[in-house]
């Protein structure tokens, strides 16, 4: 025969709550980038989350923000000696045209002013590397028009063509709202890419 349980239910500001069961989004300062590993000597590449990605971009990045619902496939960070200095999150193409299965997308590249040159391409390459690792045949990435794309030149990028701006209010969300306008949409942008055959 089976027990027959019985809950009852609590006044939830009576029960003591466990650290270990308060959210851990929660306990976080989202402006706080150490990274924990072993510090290296000067700069380094290190693994990190898209969520910790996301909140660097946020604080940091000049003109855009997170991703949406801080997604994408995953994200690299440039540190220095210990600290999380610089986030590149790669996700799938934005483009349907682009959705091969091969081809993935750099969302975003966020660094930190002050730092050496080449750390942007640092990032870049690192993204490259890892895509053809996995399988990945192209990379593509957007820049504004009146960026000079020096550092994807440098990590070996090809400037393939431009985009055409957008107007206001052109996105919905799912439930058919408009999503927020932002001043970038407007601007027109180039788009780079490199490819190779995957890494073995």
């Amino acid at each position: 025969m089976e027990e027959q349980f019985s809950f009852q239910k609590k006044d939830a500001g009576s029960i003591p709550v466990s650290p270990l069961h308060i959210p851990i989004r929660a306990q976080e300062n989202p402006c706080a980038f150490d990274f924990k590993g072993a510090p290296g000597v000067g700069l380094y590449i290190a693994p990190t989350t898209l969520r910790k990605a996301n909140d660097f971009v946020a604080c940091y990045h000049r003109h855009t923000g997170r991703t949406s619902r801080n997604g994408g496939k995953f994200a690299i960070s440039l540190c220095w000696d210990g600290g999380m200095v610089g986030v590149a999150i790669l996700g799938n193409p934005l483009s349907a045209t682009l959705m091969d299965g091969t081809t993935a997308e750099i969302l975003r590249v966020c660094v930190n002013e002050g730092l050496p040159k080449g750390s942007c391409s640092r990032l870049y390459a690192a993204c490259w590397r890892a895509w053809r690792a996995m399988g990945g045949r192209r990379l593509v990435t957007y820049t504004l028009e009146s960026e000079d794309g020096a550092s994807l030149r440098g990590a070996g990028w090809k400037l393939v063509g431009k985009t055409k701006p957008t107007g206001a209010g052109w996105r919905k969300t799912e439930d058919n709202c408009t999503r927020t306008f932002a001043e970038v949409l407007t601007l027109v942008k180039v788009r780079w890419e490199i490819t190779g055959t995957p890494s073995k």
